[in-house]
């Protein structure tokens, strides 16, 4: 039996599995997909544990379905507002002058980086490298082998509410499944979308989802900065919803059907039918309606953006510009408004690093699960899993649904 990997991607309006199987050359083929509504999360937060348990399982066996195969461990990604992203710096002695550094050097490096004051109240999730310096030396992505004295390190460091993570595990190992790792969800975002060329020359990757909208920025192939954000495609239906006076389900439909984030580029001239609320008589409106409530919410989330990469302090040396992608970027015309906002070129990222015919190929709303598989082949992990896979209690759970359904 060959080895699978899983993505696991935990929104807030969706719970999305990947199950992929590895090739020979390094990319992958997709088996199978899962999906289904995320019920029990709010902003990427578990805030009912019974009713996320369930939206995983849903999911788990519907990508157990389409595959074939049976999953017992998972790459998860991770989101919420309480994300918390630093940068830190590790300095050591190598020892003897002209000593050759060694793994367990570089190993000593990084966690001289980590001993950073950390609330207890939070844990680290990631401690991504971003470059080495051997005495003077600078620029270095890999120093096994170099010589030298003193050997430094610049990492990014990304902690999470030790609660949420702790119930996103939890939730996890109920609906039967191990977690192999948990991946930041922008990182594994850009891992689905980026290309090698992208990472080295610079640009920042935005994953639009439901909850929350998640940010890297990449500079000379490392992370320099993360950040998620909470605001995403559900503020944009609820803004519809009490602009248009009308349920939630029909606000969302119409802002896939017709919705656009520049209301500069729809015909003011075509309308569309708008159902009432509890019954009062449906209205029409005019498309550009929609686009005057849509553009406002979108440029917010963008200027929030723009406040983080700020903060990165490398906005000017982004050459490869905007890469959006997540269900919430597929509204007509975000691209251009993300031009205007950011002034830099900006494009739909569109998940392509695997071996399948276009009949499946999964679009943005998938690349966090493509990325997250795409992580785990990057870091050569596969089939190192943190102590033994628990025995799968699907099969359990639905017997007993079954059961009480009938009798």
């Amino acid at each position: 039996k060959s080895e699978i990997i899983v993505g696991l991607d935990i929104g807030t309006t969706k719970i999305g599995v990947v199950v992929a199987e590895p090739n020979e050359n390094g990319t992958f083929k997709i088996l199978g997909i899962g999906n289904s509504p995320a019920e029990g999360l709010k902003k990427g937060v578990i805030v009912n544990l019974e009713k996320a348990i369930e939206s995983v399982r849903q999911a788990l066996d519907d990508a157990e379905m389409t595959s074939g195969q049976k999953i017992e461990s998972a790459y998860v990604g991770i989101a919420g507002d309480h994300i918390k992203s630093i940068n830190s710096r590790g300095v050591i002695a190598i020892g003897k002058s002209g000593a050759e550094i060694i793994d367990s050097d570089i190993a000593r490096a990084l966690e001289a980086a980590k001993a950073i004051a950390i609330p207890s109240d939070r844990e680290i999730i990631h401690i991504l490298p971003q470059e080495y310096t051997v005495d003077d030396q600078n620029g270095i992505k890999d120093p096994k082998g170099f010589s030298g004295i003193r050997l430094e390190v610049d990492v990014h460091i990304v902690t999470g509410s030790v609660s949420a993570v702790q119930n996103i595990l939890r939730c996890i190992e109920k609906a039967g499944v191990h977690v192999d790792e948990l991946v930041l969800e922008p990182l594994a975002s850009s891992y689905g979308v980026l290309s090698k060329d992208e990472m080295e020359l610079g640009c920042v990757v935005i994953d639009m989802g439901g909850g929350t909208t998640d940010l890297a920025v990449f500079h000379e192939g490392a992370v320099k900065h993360t950040a998620v954000i909470g605001i995403g495609g559900k503020n944009v239906t609820n803004d519809l919803a009490i602009g248009l006076r009308t349920p939630l389900e029909q606000a969302e439909q119409l802002k896939c059907s017709y919705g656009s984030a520049l209301a500069a580029s729809v015909d003011a001239t075509e309308m569309i039918h708008v159902p009432g609320v509890g019954g009062r008589e449906s209205k029409e409106v005019s498309r550009s309606v929609l686009a005057t409530i849509i553009e406002p919410r979108i440029e917010e989330i963008f200027s929030l953006v723009a406040r983080e990469m700020k903060k990165a302090q490398r906005t000017e040396m982004l050459a490869a510009g905007v890469i959006l992608t997540g269900g919430a970027a597929q509204l007509d015309s975000v691209i251009e408004l993300a031009e205007q906002v950011f002034d830099m070129p900006a494009k739909m990222g569109i998940p392509t690093n695997f071996e399948n015919s276009s009949e499946l190929a999964p679009g943005p709303a998938f690349a966090t699960g493509i990325g997250l598989v795409q992580y785990a082949l990057s870091k050569n992990k596969i089939g190192v899993r943190r102590g033994k896979p628990r025995k799968s209690t699907r099969t359990f759970e639905k017997i007993k649904r079954w059961l009480n359904e009938y009798f």
